[in-house]
């Protein structure tokens, strides 16, 4: 029962919720280990109840014993929420009862977003890195990947699907597909928009060059779409190239930093960056209270820092 419940929770996900194919995977991997550890439960011991609260604290020193942090069984835990509630409501939902076990809330240790000081951001648009190829398409496709999920906030996985149909040139905003399929219209701003109808034009002479085309924003060698992976590996190795590590996501966290301590607003944060929730967009406050606090710190005479 629980096996048919699970294929019908995950195709309900993908059916009616519009959940991205690896949200689903997610789930699928956090709950199959739980469904067959309770059917192995009952196998063993048939008479006793099935949602007895032993089973899911068993269940999670198991899962801790092995490796797996609060975090992530936090993140099961929440699951596994969403597992019964539509287990309870939906047409398998005849004597679930039994089945529904009371969640417990896990605390774990939140770990601040990373991010790049605005003096470093600034220097990755200077142009003045080692490499030879300026001039080149390949440096541009590179440098303008870098120039738009940093002043955008797009996720990795969004800017992979931007096609040139997705940008307004005349209003300088660029339509975004992110989680869900929902759909949002960010900001470009005047610089990067310049930097972008230059990129066209090294795009259009690298298509011309190859007899290919395609509606992508960003191609590869061939001509095919950026796939997320080189994405990943192509702001990686400019950033190395500039003496700075960081990723697509290290960049998105630092546009909601750097929009944060120059004054924006929480809730205008929030809709660029596509969050469902204002709680998810308020960790940039924590950041932001970090830095004010390491500034306080290092400057102010009564910090208790100096001697």
């Amino acid at each position: 029962m629980l096996k048919k419940a699970l294929t019908a929770f995950l195709k309900d996900l993908a059916d009616n919720k519009g959940r991205a194919a690896k949200t689903i995977e997610a789930y699928r991997r956090d709950l199959e280990p739980w469904v067959a550890f309770l059917e192995k439960q009952y196998t063993a011991l048939p008479g006793d109840p099935k949602n007895d609260p032993l089973l899911l604290r068993i269940y999670l020193r198991e899962r801790g014993e092995a490796g797996v942090s609060n975090r992530s069984l936090a993140r099961f835990l929440s699951a596994l929420s969403s597992f019964q509630k539509f287990f309870g409501t939906s047409g398998v939902r005849r004597n679930v009862k039994p089945y529904l076990f009371k969640i417990p809330r896990i605390k774990f240790g939140s770990r601040l977003p990373g991010f790049i000081p605005q003096a470093d951001a600034a220097r990755l648009f200077e142009h003045g890195n080692a490499r030879e190829d300026k001039q080149s398409y390949l440096y541009w496709r590179d440098y303008l990947m870098i120039a738009l999920l940093y002043v955008t906030g797009m996720r990795r996985e969004e800017l992979s699907k931007v096609q040139l149909s997705d940008i307004d040139m005349r209003q300088g905003l660029i339509r975004v597909i992110g989680k869900g399929n929902k759909e949002r219209l960010v900001p470009i701003g005047d610089i990067t928009l310049t930097d972008l109808k230059e990129y066209l034009k090294k795009r259009d002479q690298f298509i011309s060059g190859i007899d290919h085309d395609s509606p992508a924003l960003f191609l590869n060698r061939t001509g095919n779409p950026l796939s997320m992976r080189s994405i990943d590996r192509r702001v990686k190795l400019f950033g190395r190239g500039e003496g700075i590590d960081f990723t697509p996501h290290t960049l998105r966290h630092s546009f909601a930093t750097h929009l944060m301590e120059n004054g924006a607003d929480l809730m205008l944060i929030k809709e660029i960056l596509g969050h469902a929730s204002l709680s998810t967009t308020q960790k940039y406050t924590h950041v932001t209270a970090e830095t004010m606090k390491k500034v306080y710190q290092n400057a102010h005479p009564r910090s208790g820092t100096k001697q």
